[in-house]
């Protein structure tokens, strides 16, 4: 979610800024001589990392002398930062970020979907927005500039002919950590939020916060893939037989999830709280699931629509080919 870009980037996102964060890890199986590092964020659209962790399908996939370890990180700035530098072999990540990085030159391959849907926009009980007409002259945040929540958002309101000041509109931009905006919207320091789930509706029950476009109505709310698995084009040239058993261990997680989500919940509620020391109640997990779809498809056209939105509203200045961008051989 950096520089000039927008796409996607759901996923991404939250933990409240003293998560495991940026460079927490932990590793475990065996300790081999060989080591494999997965990076995700503590949303419910990167469960299929949380379960794959959990039910120890990365390390059955990978073998007993493949040490797995794994990172969590607040943002797709972040993530994209420790996978260019090798820090990371592979995760999920949203959209957004690496179509930004890709523009700019940066070695990363799409190799797998992970979810789909989850992104709302909500306003605060005091912002006194009942609809989209309300938005002139408001706040909205977002996890990051040109981040997939941010692409969605700024795309559906072009229809309104509402945008950003970023770009000359009335609607002022800020961005920040999902866990934290209950408070910032209590405190009037934004009236709206375009975020992911669970946030959205944390925010409905612990703020009072208002959904004014849920999930389904967001531009590419449905189709849009915005947790997806990425690793480098370096790395799948050197080392193609495990970025497959990655690929192959995530939709065991994928399909686990289908078909037993209550226990998905619980264990994606477990995980979240270990990293942000945020608790989720039951309610709220279960409204928030079903807004996502958990499915290892990459839609190519969706995501190529994606970066034209992206273009225009300049948070990506060219209009490169994203066909390059993903690789359809491991989930093929």
């Amino acid at each position: 979610m950096n520089k000039k870009t927008k796409i996607i980037g759901m996923s991404f996102l939250l933990s409240m800024g003293l998560l495991a964060g940026c460079g927490s890890s932990e590793s475990s199986g065996s300790t081999g001589s060989e080591k494999v590092v997965i990076g995700y964020f503590p949303n419910i659209d990167h469960a299929p990392a949380m379960v794959a962790r959990e039910k120890g399908y990365y390390e059955k996939e990978l073998g007993k002398n493949v040490k797995v370890e794994y990172k969590t990180f607040p943002d797709g700035g972040a993530f994209m930062t420790a996978l260019k530098t090798g820090d990371i072999d592979a995760g999920l990540v949203g959209p957004g970020p690496v179509m930004n990085n890709f523009t700019n030159g940066a070695d990363v391959k799409i190799i797998a979907g992970a979810s789909s849907g989850g992104t709302a926009i909500v306003a605060s009980k005091q912002s006194g927005i009942n609809s989209v007409e309300d938005f002139t002259g408001k706040s909205f945040i977002t996890p990051g500039v040109g981040c997939t929540h941010d692409v969605q958002m700024e795309t559906f309101l072009q229809d309104y002919g509402i945008s950003s000041a970023r770009i000359g509109g009335t609607l002022k931009h800020v961005t920040g950590n999902p866990a934290q905006y209950a408070s910032m919207f209590e405190s009037g320091k934004v009236d709206l939020a375009a975020v992911p789930e669970p946030w959205a509706s944390q925010l409905v029950k612990e703020a009072g916060a208002k959904i004014i476009v849920d999930s389904s109505k967001i531009s590419y709310g449905k189709t849009l893939p915005n947790t997806i698995l990425v690793a480098s084009g370096k790395k799948i040239k050197a080392d193609k037989e495990v970025i497959a058993k990655i690929v192959k261990a995530q939709n065991e997680a994928i399909d686990f999830i289908n078909k037993n989500p209550d226990e998905a919940k619980k264990i994606t509620v477990q995980s979240i709280k270990e990293i942000t020391k945020q608790g989720l109640d039951q309610d709220v997990m279960d409204t928030a699931w079903t807004h996502i779809r958990f499915t290892e498809e990459v839609n190519q056209d969706v995501i190529q629509q994606f970066a034209n939105s992206s273009i225009e509203l300049k948070f990506i200045k060219d209009k490169p080919d994203f066909k390059a961008l993903i690789d359809t051989q491991f989930i093929n």
